[in-house]
């Protein structure tokens, strides 16, 4: 039986197949790295965005990359919270934490957001296993301050469970709750998926959250900065010109570079594929950066 050729569809398949061919050296330079993964914000949230970076994420597993999801869910635990009435305070930037929000904190992360997580990926194969960071003592943590309660420092990174997880071929869930020889913390999500990033001495670490990346002026959106050096990264900390929401995510980015880490993405995941633009085409979408030229 004779068929006849859509030129309109050809035309849109070769388009197709020509991403595909300059996705090819960098999906052979992607496979067998390490990526540390810190998702949260809308991109999360959201149900839809959700599911779309899911895809990215699976996509990116299945060229081959070792892929670690480390994520928090502060949203979901101010809403839990208060369906449950327990007060909601924070304190310079920081969840307080009594008992009674500690427990909260573990229902949402590990209960909730961790397992719909999961669920998603797994929709596409078994490919993930979720975890928090007190199992195996992944995080070890102590008390950050006695006004904040249960908020937890990251003083030690255990990767025996997370490299078993890998090496097994699935992905590590990992919800940002540490332990501690008193019980469970609640961690900074940026900074545990800096800590495990230093730890398992990751290529990449990505900052997946809702901005579009690092801008020299915040008020002007032309002003995204693609890459940026370590020395650069220091000046600007040290000046005084952050945001004060961005100075502990730049902190922990140019800490994870000094750590060996060898490149940092801050990336919009409210942005479609934005993943796969960062990583697969030769313009890339973000901000990058990385210890030296």
């Amino acid at each position: 039986m004779m068929r006849e050729h859509d030129t309109a569809q050809l035309s849109a398949d070769a388009a197709k197949a020509a991403v595909l061919v300059e996705a090819l050296p960098w999906i052979n330079k992607m496979n067998g790295k390490t990526f540390v993964v810190k998702y949260g914000g809308a991109a999360m949230e959201d149900g839809d965005l959700c599911r779309e970076v899911v895809k990215d994420l699976v996509l990116m597993y299945l060229i081959g990359v070792r892929l670690v999801l480390v994520h928090g869910g502060g949203k979901a635990i101010s809403a839990l919270m208060r369906q449950l009435d327990v007060p909601v305070q924070f304190k310079d930037g920081y969840r307080v934490t009594d008992e009674a929000a500690m427990d909260v904190v573990q229902m949402a992360l590990v209960g909730n957001v961790n397992q719909m997580l999961v669920s998603r990926i797994n929709a596409y194969g078994e490919l993930a296993a979720g975890i928090s960071g007190a199992d195996g003592r992944t995080f070890e943590c102590v008390a950050q301050s006695p006004e904040l309660g249960r908020v937890g420092v990251i003083e030690k990174v255990n990767t025996k469970l997370v490299s078993e997880i890998l090496d097994d071929g699935y992905i590590p869930v990992i919800a940002s709750v540490g332990w501690g020889t008193d019980g469970a913390y609640n961690v900074n999500a940026d900074l545990a998926a800096a800590s495990m990033a230093k730890a398992l001495h990751a290529d990449k670490l990505v900052y997946l959250s809702d901005v579009d990346g690092l801008y020299r002026d915040f008020s002007d959106t032309d002003s995204l900065i693609s890459r940026m050096t370590l020395d650069e990264m220091n000046t600007l900390i040290a000046s005084g010109g952050l945001e004060s929401g961005m100075i502990p995510k730049m902190a922990s980015a140019a800490d994870a570079l000094e750590q060996g880490v060898r490149r940092v993405h801050f990336l919009n995941g409210t942005t479609p594929h934005s993943l796969l633009l960062e990583f697969l085409t030769n313009s890339g979408i973000g901000t990058m950066f990385l210890k030296e030229e």
